[in-house]
């Protein structure tokens, strides 16, 4: 089938789509061609690379989790207990025309092992409004309740992979972009959306703007031994993704804090 054909199946722009084909070709680096392949970091890593980190000394420091898309199938939530997971991020969403075939394993199976779980939507501000993908990923599997076991969902802000890094969007188009998400999310749910992007997207793509530190949570990917300079208006991250190549899923996360202060997300 060719790249236009496709293009117009998934909904995706088919100029962004051959785009992203032949630049996988001339980089020797393939790129994603349907939204099933994007994940949490997935363009980070493509876009920013990784430096070598000491795996075994970060994992000893904060509260441990990790994340998964339909890339892991169905995961062995209790071997992952079982090394001192405590709670995951599920890719439940992205645009308006994906939904992750493995959700319910992975959402439901995590919270049966006795692991706190989220869920989050990979963004593609170029397709449709902030308040439109909210409102889809809160009718997939993005919600929230007070159960002590539910985390706010996650909003994953990252490089375009189908064309221009920043969707075709100025800064301030961005940042409209990001505060319509997370105002309808917060109306609907009573939660702020957790936060997930680079510093140097951020900075690419709104200009590093400030707003955001105070209402919503950061979860900062960057792979090494330190979690490095944060977006502006954050002064922490709550949650760090700091290797791509971890034990049974790949990504592995730290939240900030002790178990109990992971509750206390959980519960609001």
């Amino acid at each position: 089938m060719s790249n236009v054909l496709v293009a117009l199946a998934v909904g995706i722009p088919a100029l962004a789509l051959a785009f992203s084909s032949t630049a996988g070709a001339a980089t020797g680096v393939p790129e994603p061609a349907r939204p099933g392949d994007d994940f949490a970091g997935s363009q980070i890593l493509k876009h920013e690379g990784t430096s070598k980190s000491d795996v075994a000394l970060t994992a000893a420091r904060g509260t441990q989790g990790v994340d998964v898309s339909s890339h892991q199938g169905n995961v062995a939530w209790s071997t992952l207990r079982k090394s001192g997971v405590r709670f995951a991020y599920i890719k439940a969403t992205e645009s308006t025309s994906y939904r992750n075939t493995h959700f319910t394993q992975q959402y439901n199976g995590s919270y049966k092992a006795g692991i706190i779980r989220g869920a989050y939507h990979f963004a593609t501000p170029n397709t449709s409004s902030g308040a439109t993908q909210a409102k889809y990923f809160l009718a997939h599997g993005g919600g929230w309740s007070k159960d002590g076991k539910t985390l706010p969902g996650a909003l994953d802000m990252e490089y375009n992979p189908y064309g221009a890094a920043c969707y075709g969007l100025s800064h301030q188009g961005m940042v409209k972009w990001v505060r319509d998400f997370s105002r309808t999310y917060k109306a609907k749910t009573g939660r702020d959306v957790v936060l997930y992007t680079s510093t140097k997207w951020w900075k690419t793509c709104t200009g590093n703007n400030s707003g955001f530190g105070k209402t919503n949570p950061l979860w900062v990917p960057h792979y090494g031994s330190s979690v490095g300079v944060l977006p502006a208006g954050w002064t922490y991250q709550t949650l760090w993704q700091y290797t791509s190549t971890g034990a049974t899923v790949g990504d592995h996360d730290r939240f900030n804090g002790s178990l109990d202060r992971m509750k206390a997300l959980a519960n609001g």
